[in-house]
């Protein structure tokens, strides 16, 4: 019973290492691309969840304590309050923006580097023998996959 459970846990790992081996290099970065792009989503998630809550009740409490608030500086002081808010609800998109595109284009260099390697089985062997060309194809078409599945998950 213990083998068996040890097994289940590790599953995700011996299927990661089992892809990045059958992809190559390529998609190692895939993988490092999905794991910082849901990295960011969670650390999104609990700051629109937990953070922002709490710094725009503090800051809407301080607009409530002022007696005066129709005033130009009183303005700029909201408008200041306001931008904070915003910049803290923007943090970090601009690399969430950059990783989501990033993933199918890793997954076409390895598909790239996969079709290289079933061209030179095919130069080496000096003809178009389909077992010479599996691996190639299954290295380009491992990479296509990670990198569309990282993308595709990062869209939303």
């Amino acid at each position: 019973m213990p083998e068996a459970l040890v097994g289940k846990l590790f599953y995700p790992y011996v299927a990661v290492t089992d892809l990045v081996a059958g992809g190559g290099p390529f998609v190692f970065w895939i993988f490092l691309c999905g794991v910082v792009l849901w990295t960011l989503v969670l650390e999104r998630y609990w700051y629109f969840s937990r953070v922002l809550p709490r710094e725009a009740k503090k800051m809407l409490d301080q607009w409530q304590q002022r007696r005066e608030r129709s005033s130009w500086k009183a303005r700029n002081i909201r408008r200041a309050m306001i931008s904070r808010l915003n910049a803290g609800m923007t943090a970090n998109f601009p690399l969430l923006r950059v990783l989501v595109p990033l993933s199918p284009l890793l997954g076409l260099i390895g598909t790239v580097s996969g079709m290289l390697e079933v061209f030179d089985s095919m130069a080496l062997r000096g003809s178009a023998d389909a077992r010479s060309m599996a691996s190639g194809v299954s290295h380009a078409m491992l990479c296509t996959l990670t990198g569309l599945a990282v993308s595709i998950t990062g869209l939303y």
